[in-house]
């Protein structure tokens, strides 16, 4: 009854939980392989637990097939026995019978009480066996219960480990957007620069080519000067700083003589170059 009824149930190792090293992000390019390398060994692992489940539920099996051929045998044994005794007491009360004729009254009643003591044995019989079998089904339920918690735990740190590998996903992806983004500014600003010094070379050049120079008064001196000029390149004011007066008089009058200067037809470096401070150095 012990091997027959007994809780054979071992509960699956719970699966240790994955230790995540969360290292600063470094902005890499994702190699595919690894990502794949990573799932086939998580695939593997699950197969393996798989495996070793599958071979637990075979043994309680192969045990509870076991305990219930030995409560069988032992039941044969024990109805055997019963029916020799049986064949025993009817010998005996026919040979008493033929005895004692008198006492078939007293038989009669014993019989009685013993088909009445019987009953209540079937009847115990049955309530134990009823019993045993609410304990039985109450510990398959219990069991599965708590394989559907396993598996709830299970499914939900899988969802939380994809939701963190997404978001390392995202994030690694955020980082190489905004690294090509700043490349590209980088580069935008590279260009502007390169584009605002051509100009500014060719405003001086203009201005040389109609500044009026006199070798005794202007050589070796120069003068700054800052030009706000429009959209298309005519000249709305100048100023003059720090230099020969001489020299400013002179790159003044040729800034106006020239009235239009060339510029940039893209609006992002004439922006820079709306108000542009350049040198004149009159060249002899």
């Amino acid at each position: 009854m012990v091997l027959l009824f007994g809780n054979f149930t071992s509960h699956p190792p719970k699966p240790a939980p994955m230790q995540v090293n969360l290292n600063p992000i470094q902005a890499v390019v994702v190699d595919n392989s690894v990502i794949e390398n990573h799932a086939k060994k998580l695939r593997e692992e699950k197969a393996r637990a798989e495996a070793a489940k599958q071979k637990r539920i075979r043994e309680q099996k192969e045990k509870a097939e076991a305990a219930k051929r030995r409560k069988a045998k032992e039941q044969a044994r024990i109805k055997k026995l019963e029916q020799q005794r049986k064949q025993k007491e009817k010998n005996k009360r026919i040979a008493e019978e033929k005895a004692r004729q008198a006492k078939q009254k007293a038989i009669a009643a014993e019989k009685a009480r013993k088909k009445k003591e019987q009953e209540r044995k079937r009847k115990e019989k049955a309530a134990a066996e009823a019993k045993k079998k609410r304990e039985r089904e109450e510990a398959i339920r219990k069991k599965k219960e708590q394989e559907r918690k396993r598996k709830a735990e299970a499914e939900r740190k899988r969802k939380a480990q994809e939701a963190k590998e997404r978001a390392r996903q995202e994030q690694l992806l955020a980082e190489q957007m905004a690294q090509e983004m700043a490349a590209r500014q980088r580069a935008r600003g590279q260009q502007m620069q390169s584009e605002i010094s051509r100009y500014t070379a060719l405003i001086t050049q203009t201005i040389k080519r109609h500044l009026i120079t006199d070798r005794s008064t202007m050589e070796g001196k120069s003068c700054k000067l800052t030009i706000t000029l429009a959209p298309s390149g005519f000249v709305t004011n100048v100023q003059t700083g720090q230099g020969s007066a001489v020299v400013c008089n002179a790159a003044k009058n040729a800034v106006y003589k020239a009235a239009t200067l060339p510029v940039s037809k893209d609006p992002e470096v004439f922006a820079q170059m709306r108000r542009i401070s350049l040198t004149v150095v009159p060249e002899f």
